[in-house]
């Protein structure tokens, strides 16, 4: 098929609603990265989701909803669950909990688990498509599984042109990587680390956060060992290129791209994932990243860099 480009307005959003509609798919903008939306209900339409990422279908998919009420139709909501959502929605959060029953959803959404992650984002764009469209819409990102997710609309139409009806361009993703995924079907889990620092989260809910067994079975998306890998190797630590890699830098470790040259954690999140797709398409064999602190932000780049370094 050829997948339509279509500018971020009313015309866009409820042209999204009617590809949703008729069991289609749309990229969209959030405040992360781009997602691949689909009608959470619609069994063929959440299956082509996975069909074409190339996904898993073990791995689960997260549901966005325009607010907080239509995601307590969804789950069985808790205290924990209101604090983090009054102190974090609409925004980079996600938050699992034990599905209602009754809720039409596709059994494909929560790849046959008894909970579901649902997030109110808060990118207009998406919260456009998403009052337009008046329903819940499943949406992974939109890229290739395990590849490095897309922060722009040229990112999906690189990896998934073809594949999809259409993308809405609502420009570059302002946080850059992946929403935080917390665990609430018992003691508060932290699932992914994402765009709340992990020390937020724990003020807002006045307790450390868990954190899950390796190895364990699979509750969220962003869990698989190898994930968001360029096609070159990514060596991890390193303070200057090696013999055939570029160099990604950090602060006063400098490369042919630099994540931040003050050492800014918010900025280097938001240029993560587009400088890994410039660097990756030099057809360097390898990318050498500079080290990154494990504070704030920084858990959720490292987090993201050491599963894209990891065997793929």
């Amino acid at each position: 098929m050829e997948t339509q480009l279509l500018r971020a307005d009313e015309t866009a959003y409820a042209a999204a609603a009617a590809i949703w509609r008729a069991g289609g798919l749309v990229a969209v903008p959030t405040e992360t990265v781009y997602g691949l939306g689909a009608d959470a209900r619609d069994d063929l339409a959440v299956a082509r989701i996975f069909e074409a990422k190339g996904r898993p279908r073990f791995n689960p998919l997260i549901v966005h909803l325009p607010g907080r009420e239509a995601a307590r139709a969804l789950v069985r909501w808790s205290d924990a669950a209101e604090r983090l959502a009054s102190a974090f929605w609409p925004g980079p959060l996600t938050l699992v909990l034990p599905l209602r029953d009754g809720t039409g959803l596709s059994p494909l959404v929560t790849a046959g688990l008894g909970t579901l992650a649902v997030r109110v984002p808060a990118h207009p764009v998406l919260q456009g498509a998403l009052r337009a469209f008046g329903g819940p819409v499943a949406a992974p990102s939109a890229n290739p599984s395990g590849r490095i997710s897309p922060t722009t609309a040229a990112h999906v139409l690189a990896g998934l042109s073809g594949r999809i009806e259409a993308v809405i361009d609502g420009g570059p993703c302002a946080v850059g990587v992946e929403s935080s995924i917390v665990g609430l079907w018992d003691a508060p889990v932290l699932l992914r680390p994402g765009g709340v620092p992990v020390e937020a989260l724990e003020a807002a809910l006045g307790a450390p956060l868990a954190v899950p067994q390796a190895g364990g079975t699979m509750t969220a998306p962003g869990q698989m060992a190898s994930h968001y890998a360029p096609g070159a190797k990514v060596r991890l630590g390193a303070s200057a290129a090696g013999e055939g890699e570029v160099m990604l830098g950090f602060g006063a470790v400098a490369g042919d791209l630099n994540l931040s040259p003050s050492g800014d954690l918010r900025e280097a999140a938001a240029n993560l994932f587009h400088h890994l797709h410039t660097l990756d398409a030099t057809g360097a064999a390898g990318i050498a990243v500079a080290p990154i602190p494990e504070v704030g932000l920084g858990r959720a780049i490292n987090d993201r860099l050491r599963r894209a370094a990891a065997p793929k």
